[in-house]
């Protein structure tokens, strides 16, 4: 067995090791009632208190974020209806329109207590998750709220009923069909944006109007909001409808303000049927007004989508998406060690090949299971964001290392006590613990690819309930682990391997290269943490490693005399160069703090990049130009040979020039020093890099969205057609 087994517990904690962000929202639960009875319906108020500075947002987000989700956990006979969500605030900056809430908001929820409800003390419990974001900043939120109540045969209000009542009291006012109108103006029926005039007679003079859509998976209302003036008493504006389908919708549902100049608002919740052209007694109206320059128009947010159907084709995709990634170049050298692992296996009984096989499938879906645990307590905002951490690169460099140098034959490490006879029988056999720290192996290499299909999963899983991101994550694991648990119940094919022999002792020193070459990419990373001096230390850190490895296996495992000095020598080497390199020199345990980067290009010949931003998009489409970003990371694999393959090649590097193109990077090496960058991702149904957007010089016209792996055929398509 080539790694022992207190290994197995340090990879299992590697990826614990990301940091913790500080929440800045709270959330509470209070009730109408404290004592209920059978067939009544009472009032539950999610409370959440925002930070100053920070906000959370509304049903329908905007061109950004994400709508608080309330999952209930309710005693049988209790049910919960849908969130009454308060009247937001419309909030403009660098050209995105969002509806949030400040300082606190309370989303109400009706309850109903039917007669199958048990009397008694019952606890009502909700998972609460949402998106809190500052000026500069957005973080994931979660929180389980509690309240215990009692059903008996009277009801009794609450101490905090009278806060709900008031909250009830400041709810939009539902609105009788008829309420609004509205109708299309006249716009070609094949184009896929029309605009909307909405008219209604205001409940008070001398106020300004709005229109706050409800979000749709069929229809996006654009967050511009043209004011048209009054006409016979009547209030009319203009909204632009993007179509998200064949046909155009029959009602659009939202919220109508009427603002005060005091700042006071009264707010409407209507359903507008549109007309398929203005009424004949109407006044004309103005000439559809452009819509603004939208940098999110592809990706709008919707509702988020429910349904069985959805699900499974989610998990589906996540199948494929582990099943491919045991192509990425990511995943090669545990391949090489699996192949090594089924060599042995043929002498195996079919019995203990299936064993195995389902053991190393344990460890696949264990290790998935971890991250899917992080990412539900909010400590993996997004895919491969361990490797952003200089804690966690440095560990699995020196685990890595110590691999390879286990398989080049420094020292063996056997489970169990016995001496060099039962080493020599059992040389390079993988046991069970060997299979499943192979499996673990597998899920942390690999988290730093992004292959096609995992994607569009993984980015549905984020900020779903935490059932269906563990299926989403326990999924991936599945399609990564699948073509070695076939394999393994098909111990007929292992025929076809060459049988063990002493040519095995060389393959298995030539699969420590791969591992090698793993640990010497995992050390390029250190240098956008620490800089050279840091990939200098930590190179003299693992050519101590190597000496106190090679004392151990030369002197204590295959020496005969003086073992005991050996072991206490190779040991002292390792403990001095742990305090005096890692602790000392790199004070590893602390993260630093990041370098000054420079991303323009150093190449002339190379792509002139310059840093992303939202302002920096919205002037060069302002500008009309075609504006490329490339959202990467230097950990990530599949960036880097997209980067040499596809992107800085010189027919993509004539086609930016001849368009005049604007060219933005955004890096996501140091993923939680640039939660813009995780938020960008989760617009985009994206929570990994790569991630490569083409704008089109149009600005009306919403951004394309390539696929993770590139060709430089899909890059050239793209810019052609962003220029027309």
């Amino acid at each position: 067995m080539w790694i022992m087994r207190p290994m197995l517990g340090i990879v299992l904690g590697l990826a614990l090791v990301n940091a913790t962000s500080a929440a800045h929202t709270t959330a509470g639960l209070l009730l109408s009632h404290d004592a209920l009875k059978s067939g009544e319906t009472f009032w539950a108020g999610i409370q959440l208190r925002m930070a100053p500075g920070w906000h959370t947002y509304w049903r329908n987000a905007g061109d950004s974020g994400r709508p608080t989700t309330v999952t209930w956990k309710l005693p049988p006979g209790i049910t919960a209806g849908e969130i009454a969500w308060p009247t937001p605030e419309k909030l403009t900056k660098a050209g995105l329109t969002t509806y949030v809430y400040h300082n606190e908001a309370i989303l109400l929820v009706p309850l109903t207590v039917d007669k199958t409800a048990q009397p008694g003390s019952l606890e009502l419990a909700a998972d609460v998750v949402w998106l809190e974001c500052s000026e500069e900043v957005c973080l994931p939120g979660r929180g389980q709220v509690k309240y215990r109540v009692t059903v008996g045969v009277e009801s009794k209000v609450s101490e905090q009923g009278a806060a709900i009542e008031k909250s009830r009291q400041k709810l939009p006012e539902l609105k009788p069909a008829g309420f609004a109108g509205g109708w299309w103006e006249s716009l070609a029926p094949t184009n896929d944006k029309r605009s909307l005039v909405i008219e209604w007679s205001p409940q008070t003079a001398g106020v300004a109007g709005d229109f706050f859509p409800f979000a749709s998976e069929e229809y996006i209302v654009a967050s511009a909001t043209e004011t048209l003036g009054t006409v016979a008493g009547k209030m009319r504006l203009r909204k632009v409808v993007e179509s998200l389908n064949k046909d155009w919708p029959k009602a659009v549902a939202g919220l109508l303000l009427e603002k005060a100049a005091a700042g006071s608002a009264r707010a409407f919740e209507v359903q507008i049927g549109p007309a398929a052209s203005a009424p004949a007694a109407s006044a004309p109206v103005l000439a559809a007004a452009s819509p603004s320059p939208d940098v999110a128009a592809a990706t709008g947010p919707a509702e988020e989508p429910k349904g069985i159907g959805l699900l499974l084709a989610n998990l589906g995709l996540a199948f494929l998406g582990g099943l491919v990634l045991n192509l990425m170049p990511c995943v090669l050298p545990v391949i090489a060690l699996k192949i090594f692992g089924f060599v042995n296996q043929a002498q195996e009984s079919p019995r203990r090949v299936r064993q195995l096989g389902l053991i190393y499938g344990a460890g696949v879906v264990m290790s998935f299971l971890i991250l899917a645990g992080l990412v539900i307590g909010g400590k993996l905002v997004s895919w491969g964001a361990q490797f952003g951490d200089p804690r966690f690169v440095i560990a699995i460099t020196i685990l890595v290392c110590f691999i390879a140098m286990n398989l080049f034959g420094v020292f063996e490490v056997m489970l169990g006590g016995r001496a060099m006879e039962a080493a020599a029988e059992a040389a390079g056999k993988e046991g069970a613990g060997g299979a499943f720290f192979n499996g673990v192996l597998a899920t942390v290499l690999g988290t730093s690819c992004s292959a096609p299909f995992l994607a569009g999963a993984i980015g549905y899983a984020y900020f779903q309930p935490p059932v269906v991101i563990a299926l989403i994550f326990a999924f991936v694991g599945l399609g990564l682990a699948a073509p070695y648990v076939v394999l393994s119940f098909q111990p007929g094919w292992l025929r076809y391997l060459p049988k063990p022999g002493p040519w095995m002792e060389k393959f298995k020193v030539a699969m420590g290269f791969p591992m090698l070459a793993t640990a010497a990419w995992l050390l390029s990373l250190i240098g956008r943490h620490h800089g050279t001096r840091g990939v200098l230390w930590l190179g003299v850190f693992l050519v101590i490693l190597a000496l106190s490895a090679w004392i151990f296996g030369e002197f204590y495992q295959r020496g005969r005399t003086r073992r005991a000095f050996s072991l206490v020598l190779s040991l002292a080497i390792l403990g001095l160069g742990y305090g005096w390199v890692l602790e000392g020199q790199l004070n590893w345990r602390t993260k630093p703090r990041p370098p000054t980067e420079n991303l323009a290009s150093v190449d002339p010949e190379g792509i002139d990049w310059k840093p992303w931003s939202h302002d920096a998009v919205k002037q060069a489409r302002d500008a009309g130009k075609v504006v490329f970003v490339d959202f990467t990371a230097d950990w990530c694999l599949n960036c880097q040979a997209n980067k040499k393959l596809s992107i800085e090649i010189p027919s993509v590097r004539k086609k930016l020039k001849e368009l005049d193109a604007v060219t933005l990077i955004a890096d996501y090496t140091l993923a939680d020093e640039h939660p813009e960058i995780t938020e960008e991702l989760a617009r985009f149904k994206r929570n990994a890099v790569p991630l490569v957007l083409v704008y089109p010089k149009d600005a009306s016209k919403p951004p394309l969205v390539l696929p993770p792996a590139l060709l430089p055929s899909i890059v050239l398509e793209a810019l052609d057609k962003a220029a027309q």
